[in-house]
């Protein structure tokens, strides 16, 4: 054995440490995956050490069949995988196997339910799978170097699961890493070579080079030992580039857990070739659970990349647009060179048209999703529905197909569920409707409870109900749907067009004039607080309501800049009156000037409370409140 030098004991990060105690109480219901993540991890190693190697040969040492050993000793009880790829430095055996994944160290901890089954799907997410070692071994020893470095620059890594590892520097020839697991007792059945090559098969077909198994063979006369033969157990091919006939299901899932680091099976996927002017394979998976970064616009994202079947780049997140940033999956394009960067993969024009494509077929994959499996489709809205809200605004070209895939509550429903399509709406809307009709809001009781629906539930017109953060932006983007405008029920001077007969028009002409002296008071009345005053259309049983400017910006889009700090221009609303309505009625018959100008303010403060939003002037409110309940009272 190697003689260990600068040898020192460390104590694993605190998180790490709730980790491990989660591993060894059985975070995988299923023990066997250990391996696979071990077996992912190496993959991981040799497709880095590909892609340096591209820029710098040496890294190879003349040793460019690359490869994963898997042996075991069963009298020793231990299990060792062997790769020969990137390796680690003193310093990156440090950082990598004593700490969570860097910036995911804090969400992962956060993410942590408590429940195992729930748990476990996290686990990949973080790159923190080196640590299931310990579901099956109560000691893991870890020999590597790093490609470039000096033999006598090998790193020993050692650590029992508990609170601390050791770590020191040793001799090693060859770089890469040897993992070590010290089985613990019961654990037995994976020092056996039919048990390590079953899961290999089941686990780890599709990793695209050679994972290999010792083959005993006869004993060679005047040896004690037989000599030890190496076989390779998983196909070694890029499951990629197989036929899509010739692939089962559960190679595709297998295949996606691998490029996602995912535990879950992957909702749906796409495994298409393009040849002609163009020549790339892909083959791109939809997840059945958002991760955890996926509002973090700057997080990593991205599809794998390879070139000719060489692993290039990992998260290349130029193929995809940013609100398809959940995507998962890898690219492989004969057209590209070895050498591609970031910085050139934005401005190739090949690019672009790959882009272009692939976004195309995400799309109806989704589409098809959700004509096929719609149950399955509400799983991936609720999921995914807000990212995908950012589509219309990123991606004009495919806005229409976007717009298919959104979903909204409505007035249809009765429990805020986001389930009903645009083409949906339109199938049942009314003869003559030639409007998409909608309302923003901050929560769904509030919007479903509007008193600008009303005029909309008397005549059996649906409303979608708009409650996202997102969705005011979204519809500043989104216009219209298959020749149909979208109108903002809130918004301007309503006009229901031909769902309004004549005789209803013309009633609300004669009405309308019929007001005007009480128009005139109250734009007296409130003065600088409102824009404009009118009689209202949209109301049947509430007594007034605030409308907003066509050009205005809405509730939920003041509060979201304020909420950033930034300037908010200004703007005042429209007051709207219902002239039916007891209130309108006594307000009209008021002769005192105070007493009409203390009722035209609660009733503006309260249309504005049903709106959502806040009173400028609280205290005002409850001062002219108080006075007309004690006149009431009197």
């Amino acid at each position: 054995m190697s003689v260990e030098t600068q040898k020192e004991t460390l104590g694993f990060q605190t998180e790490v440490k709730q980790l491990l105690h989660l591993m060894i109480h059985s975070l995988y219901s299923n023990k066997e995956i250990f391996l696979r993540e071990l077996i992912s991890n190496a993959s991981d190693a040799v497709d880095k050490l590909r892609f340096e190697a591209l820029a710098k040969p040496d890294l190879l040492e003349g040793g460019a069949e690359l490869k994963i050993r898997v042996s075991f000793d069963k009298d020793a009880k231990t299990v060792t995988l062997e790769d020969n790829g990137i390796g680690m430095s003193r310093e990156d055996a440090v950082t990598h196997l004593g700490t969570i994944a860097k910036s995911g160290t804090a969400d992962f901890m956060k993410h942590l339910s408590g429940d195992q089954k729930k748990d476990s799907h996290l686990i990949g997410q973080f790159g923190v799978g080196f640590y299931s070692a310990f579901i099956v071994a109560d000691k893991v020893d870890v020999f590597s170097r790093r490609a470039g470095l000096a033999a006598s620059e090998g790193v020993h890594w050692s650590s029992k699961g508990e609170g601390e590892f050791e770590i020191a520097t040793v001799e090693k020839a060859d770089r890469g890493t040897r993992i070590v697991l010290h089985l613990k007792s019961g654990e037995d059945e994976f020092a056996d070579g039919w048990r390590l090559r079953n899961i290999i098969k089941k686990y780890s077909d599709h990793i695209a080079l050679p994972i290999e198994l010792p083959k005993e063979v006869a004993a060679v006369e005047g040896e004690d030992k037989p000599a030890v033969e190496w076989e390779t157990v998983n196909r070694a091919s890029a499951l990629w580039t197989r036929p899509r006939t010739e692939i089962k299901d559960e190679e595709y899932q297998e295949f996606y857990k691998h490029v996602a680091h995912d535990f879950e099976n992957p909702l749906s996927w796409s495994h298409n070739k393009v040849e002609g002017k163009l020549e790339y394979t892909s083959l791109l998976y939809v997840p059945t659970r958002a991760p955890f970064d996926l509002y973090q616009r700057e997080a990593s994202k991205g599809l794998k990349l390879y070139v000719q079947r060489v692993f290039v780049m990992d998260q290349a997140e130029s193929f995809l647009p940013l609100y398809l940033r959940f995507i998962k999956g890898v690219v492989d394009s004969n057209d590209l060179s070895l050498n591609v960067s970031r910085e050139i993969l934005q401005k190739d024009p090949i690019i672009d048209s790959m882009k272009s494509a692939l976004t195309k077929r995400v799309l109806d994959m989704l589409e098809k999703l959700a004509k096929n499996e719609p149950e399955q489709y509400k799983g991936f809205w609720k999921n995914f529905g807000q990212v995908m809200k950012e589509g219309p605004a990123e991606d004009f070209a495919n806005k229409e197909k976007i717009a298919g895939l959104l979903r909204f509550a409505s007035t249809q429903g009765d429990d805020g569920e986001q389930v009903v399509g645009l083409a949906d709406y339109l199938a049942r809307a009314k003869e003559g409707q030639d409007k998409i009709y909608y309302l923003t809001g901050e929560t769904y009781a509030q919007v479903k409870n509007s008193p600008h629906l009303e005029v909309f539930r008397k005549k059996g017109i649906e409303v979608l109900l708009l409650t996202d953060r997102i969705d005011e932006w979204l519809m500043s983007y989104l216009t219209d749907f298959d020749g149909k405008s979208f109108v903002d029920v809130a918004r301007g001077d309503l006009d229901l067009g031909n769902l309004d007969s004549e005789e209803d028009k013309k009633a609300a002409e004669e009405v309308a004039k019929s007001k005007e002296g009480l128009v005139e008071r109250l734009k007296t009345a409130l003065g600088d607080s409102v824009a404009e005053v009118r009689v209202s259309h949209r109301l049947t049983d509430s007594p007034a309501i605030l409308a907003i400017g066509e050009q205005d910006l809405g509730l939920q889009m003041r509060q979201i800049l304020e909420a950033s700090g930034q300037k908010v221009p200004d703007s005042k609303p429209i007051f709207e009156f219902n002239p039916a309505h007891p209130l309108i009625e006594k307000l009209d018959n008021e002769q005192s000037d105070e007493r009409f100008g203390d009722l035209s303010h609660i009733l503006f403060d309260q249309a504005a409370l049903a709106a959502g939003d806040s009173l400028k002037d609280p205290a005002a409110y409850v001062r002219r409140l108080n006075k007309l309940l004690v006149e009431l009272s009197v």
